[in-house]
């Protein structure tokens, strides 16, 4: 974990306008995702070297998996966890500056086994977000969104910028999570135009890291958990998918520079483009790391009506690097330290 904890003292001496969250309150949903635990850690960080510290609202679920993931700041005074399920009308937690919403189903076998509420998070709880942001006169409202709304390359491009759209499928169960990702997209939109609330929308690409969910389904994830525990990587594909990676660290960075730096309005893509690769190779870079091989395995039909059919899914983050973003972990010091930190699990 010192390359994780290295990377958030990083963050905290880049060249970003800080001041605007001093003695501020940010509201973040998703909580105990791998997105919003970096996202907390990182501000509890930060308040330790401030006058004016951060105060966080901390949103998610499931309050006894939260209490293991913030055990370091539970009591913290500028800490404060709130269990709700933000499908439903999020309930009174005081006045915020900023929210962040990161709660989303983001793996495979979460898209198969709750479709409705991979849906209804994307939509409904950013509605209930957007709501609470209004009533609560918050300043700017930042919708985690993802590579998933390009939808399928059609072959006319070899990344996407941010105004590339590709084919979706609608009418299939594995649409669930694109097609509200864009809904949510448009939701943001709607209400700056209805109530003047500013946004901006990081896209990620694939994001992994040492806060990863041990329940997480993604083919990276899985990867990962089977080095760390010394097995063969197992492959549910040919693995010639081309796909865009960013380290944890730096997805979190590239968030708040669309938050502090971004126009109003605007998606940014963050993607490293030094970790594009394709999946065999990955799954290669891993079983050197621990040691093993790669083995093919058919995936069972449960987990394969949520797997991505996206070939080749790369972004362009040249928009974001221009408002001065610079990705720091790249994919060899990056899977070493998310296998050395799940090492420890197993």
């Amino acid at each position: 974990m010192n390359l994780y904890n290295n990377e958030l003292e990083k963050i905290s001496r880049l060249n970003l306008p800080w001041k605007n969250f001093s003695g501020r309150t940010v509201m973040i949903s998703g909580a105990t995702g791998m997105i919003g635990k970096c996202l907390i850690d990182l501000f509890m960080f930060l308040n330790l070297k401030s006058e004016a510290p951060v105060r966080v609202i901390a949103l998610s679920r499931n309050e006894e998996q939260a209490r293991k993931r913030f055990a370091s700041c539970w009591d913290n005074g500028n800490f404060q966890y709130i269990s709700c399920d933000v499908n439903r009308e999020i309930p009174e937690c005081g006045n915020a500056d900023y929210i962040i919403h990161a709660a989303s189903n983001t793996h495979p076998v979460q898209y198969a086994g709750d479709s409705i509420g991979t849906i209804a998070s994307n939509v409904i709880g950013t509605k209930n977000l957007l709501d609470y942001a209004v009533s609560h006169r918050v300043q700017h409202f930042c919708f985690v969104s993802s590579v998933e709304i390009y939808g399928e390359n059609r072959g006319d491009a070899e990344k996407f910028d941010e105004q590339y759209l590709g084919y979706i499928d609608c009418n299939t169960l594995r649409a669930g999570y694109p097609e509200s990702k864009r809904l949510g997209e448009t939701l943001c939109n709607a209400y700056y135009q209805t109530y003047g609330l500013t946004f901006t929308i990081p896209r990620l690409s694939r994001v992994y890291g040492p806060t990863m969910l041990s329940s997480d389904t993604k083919a990276i994830s899985q990867f990962i958990k089977k080095a760390a525990a010394g097995e063969d990587i197992v492959l549910k594909s040919e693995g010639r998918q081309m796909y865009s990676y960013t380290f944890v660290t730096d997805a979190v960075s590239g968030i708040l520079y669309t938050m502090l730096l971004g126009k109003p309005g605007e998606a940014y893509n963050v993607a490293d483009e030094e970790s594009d690769i394709a999946l065999k190779d990955l799954a290669g870079h891993l079983a050197h790391i621990a040691g093993t091989q790669v083995v093919f395995q058919l995936p069972d039909e449960k987990e394969s009506r949520g797997y991505s059919t996206a070939t080749k899914a790369m972004l362009d983050a040249s928009k974001l690097c221009s408002l001065g973003w610079k990705p720091q972990v790249h994919m060899a010091e990056g899977l070493r330290c998310t296998v050395e930190a799940f090492a420890g699990y197993y």
